[in-house]
């Protein structure tokens, strides 16, 4: 880079040659406006007793070819000078005010004292009240604050902010998470920001999800979030820093760089500015960043539904994954897990088309998920295991547990559908606290539910075992819990906890209706979705599979449970057993 191509450091979208010229612009536009020669440096130009940034305009002069640039110089001094100078009654205050995010520097350090009543938002941005005019606008002033009353231009500038039109689009890049993109020619459309669980249901249709959004505002008319609901949001924070960055850098209206994190009514920035170095890096809190480990935790294990299930694989894919996934074990034992996930996706996909399990190849495909979910919490002799056109090893394991509190679980489910016994006391004898896992972290009601389940078979003591199953219960609570979404906890994790309480009771006629609220719960959870987890509800099959060998009558026609195996007509002997 020459110096002649190197960026201005005062208006860096331009080089220092075109920002010397429009400063030149500007200069004889003035002293020809007002008659008195004006002081032009670095972003500012002051002349007639008023200082004008330039930033914004230098943006826009950034995009446009520079023999239009006096025209855009003359357009913008205009509309200043026809924008409002002040003096407006209390009245016409209340109607045309609108909160407004400004930047820290909004207002020069010399003119603060006449704004002090400008409110920190987040870091980088503050909030001010600003005078919507036919071609510009203009911050209040603390006396203009005064005509009108604090309280009540606080509010007015809430009711007009919401009605402020605007447009937006869903942003779907292949293999990046879903952003919404909101614009306007409003300048108020980032400030929607502070409304935010009011745009995301109108731009969604859905309410704003417990973990919150992120959000940007790189621009006064422009914002772009992403609901926290599944892993993707690791992608998001990526994906939006970028965009905000370049948004911001172009303008015009640039507000901020930033990436925030918007939940239970705050905005916190992710984003740490090297102002020295001009670099930035993410550094998101620890609880979004358990709320993102678990998430993606979730998501990975096709335990949520989410878009990234919208394309899930067939079959025929499942089992070539789960069968590389398995040759790949004996170099590569840290596989274990993935090589468990794929196994149990295979099994239940197999229910799309043989919904009663009645086929030998879907009792192999959940063999094969037994095996390497025993794998991953005990001791084990290497095993073969049939798998589509020929038999795998699974190679022999150690006393380390590889998986974590949810792996068990879905293995203890397994060896509960399969009749497993002496896998299922092997399982109950690992400690919970071995199962907490540090990549993807779990509520306290995940490890309490193994608790109860390891006491109960492990014929602790009832009442131990009824205290424990209501720790349960208050630590599953949707306000105690913080890291799994709440429809997946009211619908897919409590329900095996509410069959449980009523199996623990003997009570037959409260089992069944709890079955079906728990199968209805898993279907209006899943939906259509194709996700291999929508065809079998894993956890209350486990809890039917148990009430069934306890003699009490259970539907083998009712949906999500593969009828043999619930009925014990599918099971056959299993290698390795024992």
């Amino acid at each position: 880079m020459t110096p002649h191509d190197a960026p201005d450091p005062h208006l860096p979208l331009l080089t220092a040659v075109r920002a010397e010229r429009l400063r030149g612009l500007v200069a004889g536009h003035l002293h020809a406006r007002t008659g008195v020669r004006p002081t032009v440096a670095g972003d500012t130009a002051e002349a007639d007793g008023r200082r004008h940034p330039l930033t914004n305009l230098a943006q826009r002069c950034h995009t446009a070819p520079e023999d239009t640039w006096p025209e855009l110089v003359e357009g913008f001094f205009a509309r200043l000078a026809a924008g409002s100078q002040g003096g407006e009654s209390a009245e016409e205050l209340l109607a045309r005010t609108c909160l407004r995010l400004v930047p820290p520097g909004a207002v020069p350090a010399d003119m603060a004292d006449g704004f002090t009543y400008l409110r920190g938002v987040a870091e980088g941005l503050n909030l001010a009240l600003a005078l919507d005019g036919p071609t510009s606008v203009r911050l209040l002033t603390d006396q203009d604050v005064a005509r009108a009353g604090a309280d009540a231009l606080w509010a007015a500038g809430q009711r007009n902010l919401v009605r402020e039109p605007l447009r937006h689009e869903e942003v779907r890049l292949d293999g990046h998470a879903v952003l919404y993109s909101v614009y306007g020619d409003s300048p108020f459309v980032s400030t929607k920001a502070l409304v935010l669980p009011e745009l995301v249901a109108e731009v969604t249709g859905r309410r704003m999800p417990d973990a919150g959004a992120l959000v940007v505002v790189p621009t006064r008319h422009l914002l772009a979030f992403h609901p926290i609901v599944d892993g993707s949001v690791a992608d998001a924070v990526n994906d939006l820093a970028t965009y905000a960055y370049k948004a911001h850098e172009d303008g015009p209206g640039s507000l901020s760089p930033r990436v925030y994190w918007w939940h239970r009514g705050r905005l916190t920035s992710l984003t740490v500015i090297d102002h020295d170095t001009r670099t930035f890096s993410l550094r998101p809190p620890a609880e979004l960043l358990d709320i993102m480990r678990a998430l993606h935790g979730l998501d990975r294990a096709g335990r949520l539904a989410s878009d990234s299930a919208a394309t899930a694989p067939g079959i025929d894919e499942l089992t070539t994954t789960t069968a590389d996934s398995i040759e790949g074990l004996a170099a590569d034992p840290s596989g274990f897990p993935d090589a468990f996930a794929h196994a149990l996706a295979l099994a239940h996909a197999q229910a799309a088309t043989d919904p009663g399990a009645a086929r030998v190849e879907t009792w192999d495909a959940w063999v094969a998920a037994l095996q390497l979910g025993t794998a991953l919490f005990t001791p084990t002799a290497a095993v073969g295991v049939p798998l589509g056109e020929g038999e795998l090893t699974v190679p022999a394991t150690g006393p380390d547990v590889l998986g974590d509190a949810r792996a068990w679980l879905d293995a203890f489910y397994l060896t509960l559908v399969t009749r497993e016994r002496d896998r299922t006391t092997r399982l109950c004898q690992v400690p919970p606290d071995d199962l907490r896992g540090d990549t993807a972290p779990v509520d306290d009601y995940v490890l309490h539910w193994i608790d109860v389940l390891q006491s109960h078979w492990l014929r602790r003591p009832v009442d131990d075992v009824v205290q424990k199953l209501v720790t349960t219960m208050e630590t599953s609570h949707p306000e105690t819990a913080t890291l799994a979404p709440k429809d997946f906890l009211n619908s897919v994790d409590y329900q095996p906890v509410a069959l449980f309480h009523r199996l623990l009771t003997e009570d037959h006629d409260a089992f069944a209706v709890a079955l079906a609220e728990a199968l209805a719960q898993h279907g209006s959870y899943w939906g259509d979705s194709a996700a291999p987890r929508a065809r079998v509800a894993l956890g209350p099959l486990a809890l039917a599979c148990l009430a069934h060998d306890m003699e009490f009558p259970v539907d083998a026609e009712a949906p999500y449970l593969p009828k043999y195996l619930l009925n014990r007509e599918r099971l056959e002997e299993i290698p390795g057993q024992g």
